[in-house]
């Protein structure tokens, strides 16, 4: 055999090898996906949830409950939970077309009604078991030494912290518009009602309501009464109301919404320090809220509030929204106090209102007469305590860059992209079919998908720095991600 009848031969096995290994790999059939869904989801409707509503997270044997803190057997969460996961199966049920879906993003429906307050918000949990609440509150949820603080009193009222009441009535809309069934109106309508009825005639909105003002601690008042925008409150109360109001079309809840925009632009500080607090209390002044929480202006927030306005024009064309844009570009330019390079710059993560000193926080060793741990707050960075929050990076170019294209629109303009933006159809993201097969092979045979979470251990959160353990468990966010990524791989293949 010649050098070149060899090269030949070496050439055609190698070819011949690569050609067997690339037809004998089949992609996930469309079944194949379905089954697992099907599978994954009916542990998760039928074993892990309680009367449709679900927690954080579970320990791989369900003997273990973790929502934000800790919880009990007898809990769901509104927070994060409940209406994410009901909200993800009215996703698979529009793609998939199976009538298990709907009933199950029903069942997570019937479960937050039974737990809305009477006035139409919720609370970050829905407990079956409330007798048991108050030795629960006294020994776990308050046993926190660091931060957590709005688990140390149960007021009984409902919140607009971290989407609780926002992202619950955001799931009964997009469901209603689903199903069109009355008994999903009244509940929906309760609490865009009670939304409209705990708005004050500025504009803003409490972080709680109906109005407490009990649980004063640690030299503060009680905060949840204020203006609140912490953890994006309002822009996520003003985006459920215009969502509402396009979807079911009326103008007071349009109105509330812009009342809402208004406010932002009364509560910005004036120039040269034109940006904004996480919450105000009732004279308009930066205020404390939790104690790692001081008053003061904050650049993360300050964002939030450009983008939100920014939004608001686009939407009405009605330029005044982009006017505290530029005096608060220029306060976040000038409080930087580190270059990164490519418009990254390194801010303070609070600023006191009026010098602009940044407020630098420090974890002591000290505690406090119920034992929680106290902070210090200097404008000095170099202490080297218990750590805290010190520091935040903010994308300053990228700020700029997208209020100036904003800012180039016309108002007809402006409108017209935001109109195109909602009838525009969403890209279907790129699946490997590799990745699908990873996440069927990673179920076990309850169809679960167990890894390693890290959760907190009462146990010793009133003496660790870091009172947190690994177990072996089910996590509903890692639930979500996965099923998503199969809704969006059957989408892909039917393309």
């Amino acid at each position: 055999m010649t050098r070149f009848t060899r090269y030949i031969f070496l050439t055609m096995m190698v070819f011949t090898i690569i050609m067997t290994s690339v037809i004998s790999y089949a992609a996930p059939s469309e079944k194949e996906v379905l089954d697992a869904m099907r599978k994954a989801s009916t542990f998760m409707v039928n074993e892990v949830s309680l009367n449709g509503g679900y927690l954080f997270a579970y320990s791989a044997d369900l003997t273990e409950f973790h929502g934000e803190a800790p919880a009990r057997p007898t809990q769901i969460w509104v927070q994060s939970s409940t209406p994410d996961m009901g909200e993800l199966f009215l996703e698979v049920y529009r793609v998939a077309g199976e009538e298990f879906y709907l009933d199950a993003a029903k069942k997570a429906a019937n479960v937050l009604i039974y737990g809305q307050h009477p006035l139409g918000g919720w609370h970050y949990f829905i407990d079956f078991d409330m007798p048991g609440l108050d030795k629960w509150y006294r020994e776990v949820a308050s046993q926190f030494k660091w931060g957590m603080e709005e688990y140390r009193h149960f007021y009984g009222n409902c919140t607009y912290d971290d989407n609780v009441t926002p992202g619950a009535a955001r799931f009964l809309l997009s469901l209603y518009m689903t199903t069109l069934e009355p008994k999903y109106r009244e509940p929906l309508l309760k609490v865009l009602d009670f939304i409209l009825m705990s708005q004050y005639p500025n504009g803003a909105w409490p972080q709680r309501y109906p109005l407490r003002y009990e649980f004063a601690h640690d030299g503060l008042a009680d905060y949840t009464s204020y203006y609140t925008m912490n953890d994006n409150a309002m822009r996520d109360i003003i985006n459920l109301l215009i969502e509402a109001y396009e979807k079911l079309g009326k103008e007071e809840y349009m109105k509330a919404a812009l009342r809402g925009a208004d406010f932002i632009i009364a509560a910005q500080m004036p120039e040269p320090q034109a940006g904004w607090a996480e919450q105000y209390d009732m004279d308009m002044k930066p205020a404390w809220a939790r104690t790692h929480e001081p008053a003061g202006l904050m650049p993360r927030q300050s964002i939030q509030c450009i983008n939100q306005l920014q939004e608001i024009y686009l939407m009405t064309g009605d330029r005044r929204y982009l006017k505290p844009v530029p005096g608060a570009l220029k306060w976040l330019e000038e409080s930087a106090f580190e270059d990164l390079g490519d418009g990254k710059y390194n801010l303070a993560r609070y600023y006191e209102a009026e010098t602009n000193k940044p407020i630098y926080q420090h974890k002591t060793e000290q505690v406090n007469e119920l034992g929680y741990g106290i902070y210090k707050y200097d404008d000095d960075p170099t202490i080297v305590g218990l750590g805290g929050w010190m520091f935040t990076t903010v994308d300053i170019g990228a700020v700029k860059r997208a209020y100036n294209r904003v800012r180039a629109l016309t108002p007809e303009e402006a409108v017209a992209e935001y109109r195109a933006k909602k009838v525009k159809k969403t890209a279907v993201p790129k699946v490997n079919p590799e990745k699908i097969e990873t996440l069927i092979d990673s179920m076990d045979r309850r169809g679960a998908w167990v890894e390693e979470i890290s959760v907190y251990d009462v146990s010793i959160t009133m003496t660790a720095e870091r009172p947190r353990k690994s177990i072996q468990g089910i996590s509903t966010g890692s639930f979500i991600r996965n099923m998503r990524t199969f809704n969006n791989y059957l989408r892909q293949i039917r393309q």
